[in-house]
């Protein structure tokens, strides 16, 4: 049976055109995806991700149990700040990548992926032998909106938000009389905010923003332009970029992963020694050289070779080119101003290697 976020009835309503993803029913578009893709880099977008889960971590043991599971050093991260991590498995490689966010002294807030929540649980379930920590998968009592773009602080300011966040901070917060909590976090590399709502004031929520979005330009935005604006931003999707078999040092995540960390944690030796000694694979970016598109699990060839595959393409409507992320083997001379060649129906179409991100990301916020 597919799932519903508690406000699927109003996507209905607009019009959207409604999709199967990750088990739920989520609109993909209202308009198309182009004009809610450029609303989002030009005014304000909203988006519901109602779909995403919601895990409290909580107890004595609560730092010392993340700290196991995940490469990041949770012992840095202080209240009311958020850090990306990953759920790393004994080889290195990813069960999910998620954003953990400290809202209190014992207790963590964790978002994951909508197609690893079953996954993720009984992981971190699995991983609890030996620490006083308890684990609650709230994702059935909240829905999250995501509000995107150059004025969503404005929108949000209008709306009730009286204190400043730096980017990768949560605070408490009172948006149209609603009492919540508001990250200044998102997946669209423009600044922004997701709102995590009780279910019962959803409905009021996204409605009023709506409402008063509407001098700022505010559209509600689906699924199709999410994907290619974090394309866009170079950010991963679970299940095309990452994956079990890949560690986050081949995902070119290595900025994220501490080198002193003295913690251990699964699959600490794979990464450590990766960082050290390189990797087999390494994930690139490519601007098709023509107007076709590179998708999700294509060929990659160079100088005749077969050498990776690509995970993630798309046209990107800033550049108003086609772009891709794709896994090829880590040659020297697969580097940026390359060109590669990308087999599409048994024909192969040439394709340059471009720096990532693909646009300017524009989420950096410090007061």
């Amino acid at each position: 049976m597919v799932k519903e976020t508690f406000i699927h009835d109003k996507h209905v309503q607009s019009g959207a055109k409604m999709v199967d993803f990750a088990g739920w029913d989520m609109p993909v578009q209202y308009s198309s995806i182009i004009d809610e893709h450029k609303t989002v880099r030009e005014n304000v977008g909203l988006f519901d991700v109602s779909h995403m889960g919601e895990l409290f971590v909580s107890g004595n043991d609560a730092e010392a149990f993340l700290n196991k599971i995940v490469p990041q050093d949770i012992s840095r991260l202080d209240y009311e700040k958020a850090v990306y991590c990953q759920l790393t498995n004994k080889k290195g490689g990813l069960t999910d990548d998620l954003i953990i966010y400290k809202t209190g002294i014992l207790e963590y807030l964790i978002i994951c992926n909508a197609s690893r929540v079953d996954e993720d649980l009984n992981y971190m379930v699995n991983n609890t032998r030996g620490f006083d920590v308890e684990i609650e998968n709230c994702s059935h009592k909240y829905s999250l909106f995501a509000v995107q773009g150059p004025k969503a602080d404005t929108l949000m300011r209008k709306m009730g938000l009286n204190t400043h966040q730096d980017s990768f901070t949560i605070k408490p917060a009172v948006i149209a009389n609603v009492k919540l909590l508001i990250s200044r976090t998102g997946y669209t590399g423009e600044d922004g905010y997701e709102l995590l709502v009780e279910n019962k004031y959803s409905e009021y929520l996204w409605d009023e923003i709506l409402k008063q979005g509407r001098e700022f330009g505010i559209k509600p935005v689906g699924l199709g332009a999410r994907d290619t604006l974090r394309l866009e931003a170079g950010l991963h999707l679970y299940g095309n970029d990452l994956n079990e078999d890949t560690t986050p040092i081949e995902a070119g995540l290595s900025w994220s992963v501490p080198k002193d960390k003295t913690a251990d944690y699964n699959g600490k030796d794979v990464i450590m020694n990766q960082i050290q000694n390189g990797v087999p694979k390494k994930l690139i970016g490519l601007k098709m050289l023509d107007k076709s598109i590179a998708r999700h699990e294509y060929e990659v060839y160079f100088k005749g070779e077969k050498v990776g595959y690509i995970t993630s393409g798309a046209p990107s409507p800033i550049l108003s080119a086609n772009i891709a992320l794709a896994y090829v083997k880590n040659d020297k001379e697969i580097c940026t101003g390359a060109v590669v060649q990308v087999m599409i129906r048994e024909k192969l179409h040439d394709a340059e290697v471009v720096k990532r991100p693909f646009v300017e990301k524009r989420n950096k916020v410090r007061l």
